[in-house]
């Protein structure tokens, strides 16, 4: 969606421009609402 490297949006997350949040897993999941916002989208 973003069009960038992950390793970008996970230094996003880690700066606070998104809120990810961790499954069991390990993996990173981010709330639609923040990715629409910085997307620039409503």
């Amino acid at each position: 969606m973003f069009r960038v490297d992950p390793k970008t949006v996970t230094r996003w997350a880690k700066a606070g421009k998104l809120t990810a949040i961790r499954t069991l897993g390990g993996h990173r999941r981010y709330l639609e609402s923040e990715v629409s916002r910085l997307l620039g989208t409503t």
